[in-house]
């Protein structure tokens, strides 16, 4: 006898598949720190994986608890992080790039370095 395919066991497949390719971002992410040369490339490889890693846990734990009240509260983190991480690694890269922590070969546009020069005029 074959068990029939419900809603509740989809969704929990669904669930483990959604906290599977979280992990697989996070060993992206981890292998992207380890081998990217300088510290941009690095915080691309950091944040990228992270907010999507974020939704797909999200996502899961949405999907496991199969509550509303649960989904809204979950809602508010997703927002929360999805602001202050971009604006976290926007900081460390213009920290990284002021302190020369960037290999110059591979930055193919720089608007930071004459707009930094532009302000070092202005105060003199």
């Amino acid at each position: 006898m074959s068990e029939a395919v419900t809603l509740g066991g989809i969704m929990d497949l669904a669930s483990m598949v959604c906290v599977f390719l979280a992990a697989v971002l996070s060993v992206a992410a981890g292998v992207g720190l380890l081998r990217f040369p300088d510290a941009l490339s690095r915080l691309h490889a950091a944040t990228k994986p992270q907010i999507f890693g974020l939704l797909l846990v999200i996502t899961a734990v949405a999907l496991d608890q199969r509550s509303v009240a649960t989904l809204l509260g979950l809602v508010p983190v997703f927002v929360f992080q999805s602001l202050t991480a971009p604006i976290a690694a926007h900081m460390v890269g213009r920290a990284a790039y002021r302190t020369g922590q960037l290999d110059t070969e591979t930055l193919m546009v720089d608007e930071l370095g004459p707009a930094i020069e532009r302000a070092n005029e202005a105060k003199r």
